[in-house]
């Protein structure tokens, strides 16, 4: 740093001599003649200069004590690769350059603040500003696009705010250390997220600007939250229906038009006066909900990242803030002026001017004369010279230029910083320690990690219907991992209506269950995946008097069943609801048109009224009629009181056919109608009883499930997973087991026997001979003893035996059925172990000889004994 001093001192020595000054003008006005253009239109002079730099410093800034600090005591820097401690010469280099780079740009603009382009980082070393982006492309399908990208380094940071929010940071550490405590200001959190957009295929860049005082603060009190916009419901335009030919004309209208004039006029006051006062509301809400004017609005620095169109099919510029996670257009008012850009490869300055804040700015990073890059090997394309330099004519110039460019054709090093790793442990959890706490405008958003509370819970949003958020409107709470399936459970605090929202896999194929109590027959939705469910309900409303039932895709064309309820029958025993139902006094179905049958004979609605004993019937309307078809049944019993047959008559039967039909007049027609009616209403009657012990056993089990609320585990996790960690652990037992079987096979076989010898004394021909005879006479015996072990064995079993078969066969008369049973099953197994004796007796006899010259032919083999057996022989 001395030498870079030393000739920091020369240059500008030398630059102060009148011809070192014409030379550095005459190249500098071809180089950076925007900048020239814009000292001149200034209007501040050295003295207003110092009187705002005097006002600014008077201006204290308060800093909350609640937010978390990030300084580099707290940093371990013991573990930290050497790239961190030191620079290579590439980078001091680059350094020199950057250094020359500010002198120029500060020389020709004082205006303006100083760059930021290498500052220190957790090691105190001096670092560009772009090698401290390290693209990173992560493992994680989830974080391959910006949004969620952006959301998971919004959720796994914890804010910091500047130390001087007028000024950049002086320090700017590594995105591996800014993981690992998870802290940081905006330029951390830029850093890291520009590097992982990069590393996704972005045209990503991090900016160094001014912010309003919400986005450096991350205030979001004055921001509705994106979980509260309702999406627009999009008007589906209805299609005209055709006239028809015969229609009816409709009745001539009788109203005075004067009167409906006059109606119309005392409607649109009322309506004006009611908008003038829905207006002077808003205005008065948003007086006091206005911030307070800030003082150092338009100063207050802060970094966000900007992505540039047309890689990973971006449509359009746009910015995102780090801290948020939210992406704004690049004329929003939040950002109020760029100073410079960055990526991996290249740094730029804005030549632009920021009187509008960001809304006229043009980000064509080629064009050197809006934006002043500091090395030329970048990828963005430069503009030819064309009217700016059409006046160099002079060859000196010319070469100076070529000059200028060799000396500034520099390619950027490689990152300092090493791979970006996110663990999966991380990147599941998410947020510090788990939670994370989001204030918005009349509404607090909470997010946990996932299976760190019991239930599920993963986040929850309480929306208030004031600013200081006392009084809570609703709440709705995201869930993960339910073995009951539940997602979404909503609360509306001022109607009491809960409403769960399920995924498919309910046991019952519940999707929607909306209601104010679980106690049974009270105002309640239940909505179902009708493809989950063989009868195709997809939804049933009930209140305590009705039941009412869709479908869908049924066979049978039902679409609407509607049941009636009346008070039920007390009885004088206690009784629950299922053995005492409520009496059914009227069911109504409505049906879908069957194109198998003619329009007349199609049934549209069937009203059982129960309590009147009647049936109603309507069918189907023809295209090419007005009206439809009736038909009504007086539902008698088959017998009267005094047990006589009741024969069907005509007035049992009220009809209105359109176009009536021979067959249909005749009482065999009316009365096997009127027989398959009365087996549908036992059948209704059945299924609606059926409905509402499907309620029952729904309510039952949903307070099973908020009770117990059990989570699910998947196999490949197997730090959760119970039954996978103890398969786990039972497989390393097997391999455990069958590496120590291998270690057993593969002993030493002489070992007890040079046990016995003199420890350091070396075998003589004699002592090996013995060993060999030792060694071979005490496996010969092991052999012969196991053989007679089997044997003896084999015996037992069979003295066994035959000592059950006499028993069996002077028992014989007086043995019970499962005497017998026991005694079969018993020879067979007798049978069975007799068997394997048997088997591995004969095995052994075969295997022994061979294992005994096997391990004859080891032994001569044997390093410690071939050599003296050898001479011997």
């Amino acid at each position: 740093m001395e030498v870079l001093r030393e000739k920091v001192e020369e240059e500008e020595a030398a630059e102060r001599e009148e011809a070192a000054e014409r030379a550095e003008w005459a190249r500098t006005e071809k180089m950076m003649r925007p900048v020239e253009v814009r000292k001149e239109e200034t209007t501040l002079t050295q003295e207003t200069l110092r009187d705002l730099e005097k006002k600014l410093s008077e201006i204290r800034i308060p800093v909350s004590a609640e937010l978390p600090a990030f300084t580099k005591d707290i940093i371990d820097i013991s573990m930290l690769p050497v790239s961190y401690k030191t620079n290579t010469p590439k980078e001091e280099q680059l350094l020199q350059l950057a250094d020359n780079f500010s002198r120029q740009y500060s020389h020709l603009c004082p205006d303006r603040v100083p760059l930021f382009l290498h500052p220190l980082n957790e090691c105190e070393v001096p670092k560009f500003v772009s090698t401290t982006l390290r693209p990173t492309l992560m493992p994680y399908p989830e974080l391959y696009n910006w949004d969620s990208c952006a959301q998971f380094v919004s959720d796994f940071l914890t804010m910091v705010p500047l130390p001087d929010p007028l000024k950049p940071p002086s320090h700017l550490y590594s995105s591996t250390t800014v993981l690992k405590y998870q802290k940081g200001n905006c330029f951390d959190f830029s850093t890291l997220l520009c590097s992982m957009l990069i590393g996704s295929g972005y045209d990503a860049y991090c900016v160094n600007g001014y912010g309003s005082q919400d986005l450096c603060h991350m205030d979001l009190t004055r921001e509705v939250c994106p979980l509260t916009v309702k999406p627009k419901e999009t008007i589906k335009r209805e299609e005209k229906v055709l006239p028809k030919k015969y229609t009816i004309r409709p009745p001539r209208d009788l109203c005075s038009r004067f009167e409906q004039e006059q109606e119309m006029k005392r409607q649109q006051e009322i309506r004006a006066q009611e908008e003038k006062r829905l207006k002077e509301e808003e205005e008065r809400r948003m007086e006091a909900e206005k911030a307070n004017p800030d003082a150092l609005h338009g100063l207050r620095v802060h970094s966000w990242v900007l992505v540039l169109s047309g890689k990973r099919e971006v449509p359009e510029n746009f910015f995102i803030d780090p801290f948020t996670a939210r992406s704004y257009s690049t004329q929003d008012e939040h950002f109020l002026g760029i100073e410079s850009l960055w990526n991996h490869r290249n740094y730029w300055i804005n030549m632009q001017d920021c009187w509008n804040c960001c809304k006229d700015l043009i980000f064509d990073l080629g064009d050197p004369v809006r934006w002043e890059y500091m090395l030329l090997g970048t990828d963005k394309p430069v503009l030819s010279l064309t009217e700016d330099y059409s006046g160099i004519n002079d060859e000196d110039d010319v070469e100076n230029l070529d000059k200028e460019d060799e000396d500034k054709s520099f390619d950027m090093p490689h990152s300092w910083v090493e791979q970006i790793e996110i663990s999966p442990e991380a990147f599941e959890t998410r947020c510090p320690n788990g939670k994370k706490v989001i204030p918005y405008k009349r509404a607090k958003l909470e997010k946990w990690a996932p299976y760190l509370n019991r239930n599920g819970l993963v986040s929850r949003l309480t929306t208030y219907e004031d600013l200081e958020c006392t009084n809570i409107l609703e709440i709705k709470e995201w869930y993960q991992s339910r073995e009951d399936m539940l997602e979404l459970k909503h609360i509306n605090k001022t109607t009491g209506l809960k409403t769960d929202y399920f995924k498919p896999g309910h046991p019952h194929a519940l999707r929607v269950h909306s209601y104010k109590s679980m106690q049974p027959e009270m105002d309640r939705v239940i909505e179902f995946y009708e493809t989950a469910r063989v009868d195709g309900l997809i939804k049933r409303e009930e209140t305590p008097g009705t039941m009412t039932e869709y479908y869908q895709g049924r066979s049978d064309f039902l679409s609407y069943r509607h049941a009636d309820f009346g008070p039920r029958v007390k009885k004088l025993t206690l009784s629950s609801t299922e053995s005492n139902p409520r009496p059914i006094v009227k069911i109504t179905e409505q049906f879908l048109r069957n194109p198998a049958k003619p329009a007349e004979e199609d049934v549209a609605e069937r009203v059982f009224l129960v309590a009147e004993e009647r049936i109603q019937l309507r069918y189907h309307c023809r295209e090419d009629h007005i009206t439809a078809s009736k038909r009504e049944f007086l539902r008698r019993s088959e017998v009267d009181s005094k047990g006589n047959k009741i024969i069907m008559t005509p007035d049992m039967c009220i009809t209105f056919e359109v176009e009536p039909m021979e067959h249909t007049k005749k009482l065999l027609y009316q009365y096997e109608t009127l027989m398959h009616l009365k087996k549908e209403e036992k059948l209704s009657r059945h299924q609606v009883w059926e409905s509402e012990l499907e309620v029952l056993e729904i309510l039952k089990l949903r307070e099973e499930e908020e009770e117990v609320h059990t989570l699910t585990i998947s196999i490949y996790d197997t730090k959760r997973n119970e039954k996978s960690k103890e398969y786990r652990e039972a497989m390393e037992r097997v391999m455990h087991e069958e590496h120590l079987r291998q270690v057993e096979t593969q002993l030493d076989y002489l070992a007890p026997f040079l046990v016995q010898l003199p420890p350091g004394e070396k075998l003589t021909r004699w002592q090996a001979v013995r060993l060999k005879d030792e060694c071979l006479s005490d496996f010969k015996q092991r052999l012969i003893n196991k053989a007679n072990l089997i044997q003896a064995r084999f015996e037992k079993e069979t003295q066994e035996l035959q000592k059950k078969q006499q028993w069996y066969q002077e028992n014989q008369v007086t043995l019970t059925p499962e005497d017998e049973d026991q005694y079969l099953s018993y020879c067979s197994q007798a049978m069975f172990r007799i068997r394997i004796l048997e088997q591995r007796l004969n095995r052994h006899k075969e295997l022994a000889p061979l294992k005994y010259l096997a391990l004859e032919e080891k032994l001569h083999k044997d390093p410690r004994l071939g050599e003296l057996l050898k001479m011997f022989t």
